[in-house]
C-alpha cells in the first residue's frame, strides 16, 4: 500500500522532511512514526497507517512535501513492491496547488496502466527553460514518459534527465514542473496589485555582494519564511498604532519572591508573565473590542467570549506563538504550570499545530532578554498585542514622597480600524491599575 502525507492541520498543507526513521526492509507497526516533518512552526511525527514491511522510501531529509505526497510503500509479505506498485508513479501534491488545469492520464506501458494526475504547467513559464536536448531528435525517454509529456504539454527537450546519457525519468518531470511553478508564482507576485490599486513592489534583483568582500549565504528555514510572510501581511494590511505606558510592578515582584518556592514545589514557575496573564483576562472582559477579530468581507467585528492568549516564545529557529487557552478560568498555579510546559515544548519544536491556533490576544515579553521599549506587530487576525520590556528601578513620587520602584515599560499595538486612541488609552490605564493593585489572595496556594 502507498502511504501519503496526510493533512497536517488547519491551514497547513506542506512541510520539509527533517528526519526519516525507516529504510527499505524495515518492519513497522501501525502508528509507528516513519518520519518527522517540519511544517511552518511545528515539527510533527507522521505515523504509519498500518503495519507492514517498508518496500520503498520515496523521500529523503530536506525534501519539501505537500499534502498527498507519496512517502513510503508498505508490503504485507515483506517482499518488494509488485509490478503494479512499481508502475504507479505520480507527479503528486508536491507539485502544488498553483498550476491551472488538472489532467488524469492512463499511460499504457508493458506494466499495468499508470494513473498520473498532474497539474499542467503554463507554456509561458516553460519557454524560460533552454533546450538541453537537440530539437531535431527525440528526447531520451521511454515511450511512457514521452506520452506523459505529450498529454501534459511538456517539451521533453527542455527537461534535464538524471539517468545515464541524460535519460529522462518520472522524477525529472516532477522536478521540471516544480521549477515551472516557482517561476509562475514569482511572475504572479510581481504582477499583483494592492487593495488601493497601486502595483506591489516587484521581486528585488539579486545583488552579488561577494564583489565587495567575503560573504556567507544561509538558506531561510521554513519557519523563518513563515514568520516573514506573516509579518509582511500584518504590517501591510493593518494600520498599526502603539500606545506606550509603564507599570509599577514592585508589589507583583514581592509576591513572586514570597510564593516562588511554593509554586516550584508544585511544578509551577511563577513569573511576571503569569501576573500579566491573570490581569489581562479581566481587562479584556472590560474592553472586548481588543479581544476580537475584524471580518472585512462581512463588515462585522467578531467579539470573542473566550480568552485564549498567545505567548511569543523565542526559539533558536525563530519566534513561535503557542496559545494558552481559557486564561480567565485558570488559577495562578495552573497558569504558571501550563505556561512553563507550553514554552518548553515550543522551544523543543514539539508543539502541535492546534496549540498555535485560535488565539484572541497575544503577549510578547522581551524583559528577560534585556530589551526595554519596542513596538510589537499584531498577530493577525487578532487586533491587538501587548509588549513587555525590561523592568528598571526608578525614583517614583508616591504620596508626595520619592520611593524606588520597579517600573516595566508596556506597549500596546492595536488595529486602528477597530479601536481608537482613546480606547487604547483606557485599556492601558485599566491594565496598569490592575497590575499595581494585584491582590495577594490570587497568588496564594
Amino acid at each position: 500500500m502507498d502511504v501519503r502525507l496526510p493533512r497536517l492541520g488547519e491551514g497547513a498543507d506542506s512541510g520539509i522532511v527533517s528526519t526519516v526513521f525507516v529504510k527499505e526492509g524495515d518492519h513497522v507497526a501501525k502508528d509507528q512514526p516513519v518520519l518527522e516533518l517540519e511544517s511552518e512552526k511545528a515539527v510533527a511525527s507522521i505515523p504509519a497507517p498500518a503495519a507492514g514491511v517498508v518496500a520503498r522510501v520515496f523521500v529523503k531529509e530536506g525534501d519539501e512535501l505537500k499534502v498527498g505526497a507519496l512517502i513510503i510503500s508498505l508490503s504485507e509479505n515483506g517482499g518488494g513492491p509488485s509490478p503494479a506498485e512499481e508502475a504507479k508513479v505520480r507527479i503528486d501534491a508536491t507539485v502544488g496547488d498553483e498550476m491551472p488545469e488538472t489532467a488524469a492520464i492512463d499511460v499504457h506501458v508493458e506494466e499495468p496502466p499508470v494513473e498520473v494526475p498532474v497539474r499542467a504547467p503554463a507554456a509561458s513559464s516553460a519557454a524560460q527553460f533552454p533546450l538541453v536536448h537537440p530539437a531535431g531528435a527525440p528526447a531520451p525517454a521511454s515511450p511512457s514518459i514521452r506520452k506523459i509529456g505529450r498529454e501534459l504539454g511538456i517539451d521533453l527537450h527542455r527537461v534535464r534527465g538524471s539517468e545515464r546519457g541524460g535519460r529522462i525519468v518520472m522524477a525529472d518531470l516532477r522536478a521540471y514542473v516544480q521549477k515551472i511553478q516557482q517561476i509562475a508564482l514569482q511572475e504572479r507576485a510581481a504582477q499583483r496589485v494592492t487593495p488601493a490599486g497601486a502595483p506591489e513592489r516587484a521581486l528585488p534583483v539579486r545583488v552579488d555582494f561577494s564583489k565587495w568582500g567575503p560573504i556567507q549565504e544561509k538558506k531561510l528555514t521554513l519557519l523563518r519564511k513563515a514568520i516573514a510572510g506573516k509579518m509582511v501581511e500584518s504590517w501591510t494590511t493593518v494600520p498599526h498604532v502603539t500606545q506606550f505606558d509603564e507599570a509599577d510592578v514592585t508589589a507583583c515582584l514581592a509576591l513572586r519572591k514570597k510564593y516562588a518556592a511554593k509554586y516550584q514545589a508544585k511544578g509551577g514557575h511563577l513569573t511576571l508573565t503569569t501576573f500579566v496573564l491573570r490581569t489581562l483576562a479581566g481587562v479584556l472582559k472590560s474592553h472586548p473590542t481588543f479581544n476580537a477579530s475584524l471580518d472585512e468581507a462581512a463588515g462585522t467585528l467578531i467579539l470573542k467570549d473566550y480568552y485564549h492568549i498567545g505567548i511569543a516564545v523565542d526559539t533558536p529557529e525563530g519566534l513561535i506563538v503557542p496559545v494558552l487557552r481559557n486564561v480567565d478560568q485558570k488559577s495562578m498555579l495552573e497558569l504558571s504550570t501550563e505556561l512553563a510546559d507550553l514554552a518548553e515544548k515550543t522551544r523543543q519544536r514539539k508543539i502541535a499545530l492546534d496549540q498555535m491556533q485560535g488565539g484572541s490576544f497575544t503577549v510578547s515579553n522581551q524583559g528577560g532578554i534585556g530589551s526595554a521599549h519596542f513596538t510589537p506587530i499584531i498577530n493577525t487576525p487578532e487586533v491587538a498585542i501587548l509588549g513587555l520590556g525590561r523592568g528598571a528601578a526608578k525614583a517614583v513620587l508616591r504620596d508626595a514622597k520619592s520611593a524606588q520602584r520597579t517600573m516595566v515599560p508596556l506597549a500596546l499595538s492595536y488595529d486602528h480600524r477597530v479601536n481608537d486612541g482613546a480606547d487604547a488609552a483606557r485599556f492601558m490605564v485599566d491594565l496598569v491599575e490592575a497590575l499595581e493593585e494585584f491582590k495577594e489572595a490570587d497568588v496564594r496556594i
